[in-house]
């Protein structure tokens, strides 16, 4: 089986993720789109994993190659293969196809709880009833035609969806290490100013390992779930 991810920016990559898909024994390959790339052909790809990055999906002018990462998402979608998006992976599913993009009315930076919405559908992936995960947002978007929510937070309603029976967008980080913590708060601490939904960088940074053990595992069920839809 073979793995595909998309990166957006190198100090946001697979997280815990690659641990999990090694040991699934998935080939795994990537797309770098801050470097030339090539998209690989969909037929050749088993599961697509789409990272998270700073830019928004409606930045197409800043960032040209927007606009074929969108129609690649949906044709991989569209062949049926199991697709897993986080952050701007979600969002880039929901844009893809076809759902607006645009401002949350609150910034989203820390750990926050996110709380199960319930379904009589024992088909999709069921979250914990609640959960402290990871974020880092300021965008949301508009759930995708023929999509179930799956989860909602205080600060942001929209937190994950599922599209069909193998599409799962994530709105919130689960792969985060305590190593991709330090990377993305390095990068990004400028966007860490006082606000409801912000945490500081201390509050960040100074949580227990078992928070980021207890997210992982969440993030291998969700991929169990998927791999269990490869045809």
């Amino acid at each position: 089986m073979r793995a595909h991810y998309l990166q957006h920016v190198p100090f946001e990559g697979l997280g815990s993720i690659e641990h999990w898909l090694k040991t699934a024994g998935f080939d795994i390959s990537g797309t770098q789109f801050f470097q030339p790339f090539k998209l690989p052909d969909v037929e050749a790809i088993d599961l697509l994993v789409i990272l998270g990055g700073p830019m928004s999906v409606n930045d197409e002018a800043a960032f040209p190659w927007l606009a074929s990462e969108k129609a690649f998402i949906r044709a991989v979608i569209e062949a049926g293969r199991p697709v897993l998006g986080i952050c701007l992976g979600a969002q880039l599913i929901a844009s893809a196809m076809g759902a607006r993009i645009y401002a949350n009315t609150e910034k989203e930076i820390g750990w926050f709880p996110i709380t199960a919405i319930a379904s009589e559908d024992q088909t999709l992936f069921g979250f914990p009833a609640s959960i402290l995960v990871f974020h880092w947002h300021g965008e949301t978007f508009d759930l995708p035609a023929g999509a179930t929510q799956l989860a909602q937070s205080e600060g942001c309603s929209h937190q994950a969806f599922q599209l069909g029976r193998a599409v799962i967008g994530l709105q919130f980080h689960l792969e985060t290490t305590a190593e991709s913590a330090r990377r993305i708060v390095s990068h990004c601490r400028d966007e860490l100013i006082p606000a409801r939904y912000i945490q500081t960088e201390q509050s960040i940074l100074s949580v227990p390992r078992e928070r980021y053990a207890s997210i992982n595992r969440l993030m291998g069920d969700v991929l169990d779930y998927l791999s269990q839809r490869i045809d």
